[in-house]
């Protein structure tokens, strides 16, 4: 029981969860207002939704004096997809399930001759419907349309293509409003999660440098580094294809007058950054299996690992200095001298430390062996030199 209350006295307090998503609110705004980026695309987002979704009440209950002008702005506001192409895919799928829900009502709705059976009739096969693959997320909308259609008590003819008629007109409204209303475009998502991930990988080498030097060998948070790598390389690789699809039907017209943002980082670079991820992962299970007592090879000696340390502190550096320079206006990559030079003195200190190993017949030599080869292939990958030299 006390360990009940401990737990409990341990967990946030409201206030404490509420202020900090404050603080995280206002990060988000202030973002927003400082320039550029995922903060800015969402309310830009958000208030072309709202637009779209107010133009379309105009237009359907204004200027054209439709008493339930609901489904116009309701299909506009849900239609300002992340890219012009998925919101032509989400609207020919959200308008499909509209037409059947609206025409599969009226039919129930004729065959029962009274409300609740047509929706008994109607609904659960209307939610059977919503579960094909072919409607994506929008299928519910075919039930939730036979509802609105059965609620308000009208499903003949003419209600039915009043109705689909409506969706009609918020559809063509969200369409327009997000592809001719600063189209969005997630280049910039792409070199941001790109930076990151190099940022991630040198501070994962930074901290097993750190935990060699200092003799800690925190097999299990090493693990945990490589595992959260691994997702920031399915954020790049989730930023790149929605890269590709916010350029589809838009990249002609933004060239056309010259509106296209700044070229993104190749998809080249996607790959490297793959490789280096999956270096680091199995540099960091050598280690885990180094640091097992029960288990053979054991580590290295302590020279050859302060030397391994120091190694891994430069790729790591290496990789933060790419991570900079991918964030900067032209992104380009500059060879430094220093950190080669002083990789080449460390890698003939492992050399050196490796031949003494296996002439003394020491354990450690199959673990230098596979670190130091793993080293060898982040530096090729990482520093400009490696790769160009």
């Amino acid at each position: 029981m006390t360990g009940v209350t401990e737990a409990l006295r341990r967990q946030p307090r409201p206030t404490h969860a509420l202020r900090e998503e404050a603080h995280a609110v206002g990060r988000a705004a202030r973002a927003a207002c400082r320039g550029p980026g995922r903060e800015r695309d969402l309310l830009v987002q958000s208030l072309k939704a709202s637009g779209a979704a107010i133009l379309a009440w105009l237009v359907a209950g204004v200027w054209m004096g439709d008493p339930m002008a609901l489904m116009a702005p309701w299909v506009a506001v849900v239609l300002v997809q992340a890219t012009v192409y998925s919101s032509l895919m989400q609207a020919a799928r959200q308008f499909t399930a509209i037409c059947a829900g609206a025409l599969l009502a009226s039919l129930a709705l004729a065959v029962t001759g009274n409300t609740l059976g047509a929706v008994a009739l109607s609904v659960p096969l209307l939610m059977l419907l919503a579960n094909w693959p072919r409607f994506g997320d929008q299928g519910i909308y075919g039930a939730t349309t036979a509802l609105f259609t059965l609620a308000t008590g009208a499903a003949d003819v003419f209600a039915v293509g009043h109705r689909v008629g409506q969706a009609a007109l918020g559809a063509v409204i969200g369409i327009a409003v997000n592809a001719f209303v600063l189209p969005p475009i997630h280049l910039r998502d792409v070199r941001e999660n790109l930076a990151a991930l190099a940022r991630e990988a040198g501070d994962v080498l930074h901290i097993v440098a750190g935990d060699l030097r200092d003799g800690e060998w925190d097999a299990q948070g090493w693990s945990h580094a490589s595992a959260r790598l691994e997702l920031r390389l399915d954020a790049l690789r989730s930023a790149r294809g929605w890269s590709r699809e916010s350029l589809r039907l838009t990249a002609a017209p933004r060239r056309a007058v010259r509106r296209l943002p700044a070229s993104i980082p190749p998809e080249q670079d996607d790959e490297r950054w793959s490789r280096v991820t999956g270096h680091i992962r199995a540099l960091t299970r050598t280690l885990a299996v180094a640091a097992d007592d029960g288990r053979a090879p054991a580590p290295p000696a302590r020279p050859a690992l302060d030397a391994y340390a120091d190694l891994l502190q430069l790729i790591g550096d290496a990789c933060h200095a790419e991570s900079d320079r991918l964030l900067t206006a032209d992104g380009a990559v500059r060879p430094d001298d220093h950190a080669e030079s002083a990789m080449r003195e460390l890698r003939g200190q492992l050399q050196d430390g490796l031949r003494e190993h296996a002439g003394q017949g020491g354990d450690g030599t199959t673990v230098l062996g596979s670190l130091l080869l793993q080293a060898e292939n982040l530096w090729s990958e990482t520093v400009p030199t490696g790769r160009h030299g």
